[in-house]
């Protein structure tokens, strides 16, 4: 590496060190992403690549491992570390902001599950376990792949809702392909569940699917199934 380049990735170095990150810009932040794992190379026009590639470095942190190693310049050393960052975001916030034993607000119920599916790229399912007196007893991913297969994990629904005694629970999937409006399988899933637990006299109180930054309340978008009237409204978190 010429010395040029040494003295470029020490200036970035101190610049973090003195102001933060907040005064990067995005390709800058790659480049200090990319010193610790590309060592002998000119990390500039290869955070430069990934950005033109992927659009935004929030879509390059959300890319799978295979796509990353298809830009230019980035070994699968390289894609694994990038990878790492968008899960142990989410990691930090899940610890960070344990919610057991507390009894959250529908804002902030909605605001953990977005987190939960941070730099997921396959549809995954959460549910969060609450006791008669609505605290969190329990909150996790229970299944990985399409939800629409509900014999697949209900049985892990409720042997967790069993061993936690929980009176009510809440359920979330992600749609990996950034829309978040329920489809005709993931109504009838939750149809299926609702009465399924209705005759354990455990109460569903929604299924919220997460798209994004975006979740939409199923009990808002189809209220008759949690027998309500219909009055649809978004869950969208800001």
């Amino acid at each position: 590496m010429s010395e040029i380049h040494n003295g470029h990735r020490e200036r970035l170095r101190k610049k973090f060190l003195s102001f933060g990150i907040d005064s990067f810009e995005d390709h800058e932040i790659l480049e200090l992403v990319l010193f610790y794992t590309i060592p002998r190379k000119n990390t500039n026009q290869i955070a430069h690549t990934l950005l033109k590639d992927f659009g935004s470095i929030s879509a390059i942190f959300d890319a799978p491992i295979s796509r990353l190693k298809e830009s230019e310049g980035i070994g699968e050393k390289a894609a694994i570390f990038i990878k790492l960052i968008a899960n142990l975001s989410r990691l930090y916030f899940e610890k960070k902001y344990n919610s057991k034993g507390k009894i959250l607000s529908a804002q902030e119920i909605n605001r953990r599950l977005i987190r939960k599916f941070i730099g997921r790229n396959e549809e995954t399912l959460a549910m969060m376990l609450f006791d008669a007196k609505g605290k969190v007893i329990f909150e996790g991913i229970i299944n990985k792949g399409s939800i629409n297969g509900v014999e697949l994990y209900i049985r892990k629904m409720v042997e967790l809702v069993t061993f936690y005694n929980a009176n009510s629970i809440i359920i979330a999937h992600n749609h990996p392909s950034g829309v978040a409006l329920p489809s005709r399988d993931d109504v009838a899933s939750t149809e299926k569940i609702y009465n399924l637990f209705g005759t354990m006299q455990v109460t569903v109180l929604d299924h919220i699917i997460v798209a994004d930054n975006d979740c939409v309340s199923l009990r808002q978008t189809v209220p008759e199934i949690f027998g309500l009237r219909r009055n649809a409204l978004d869950c969208e978190v800001k």
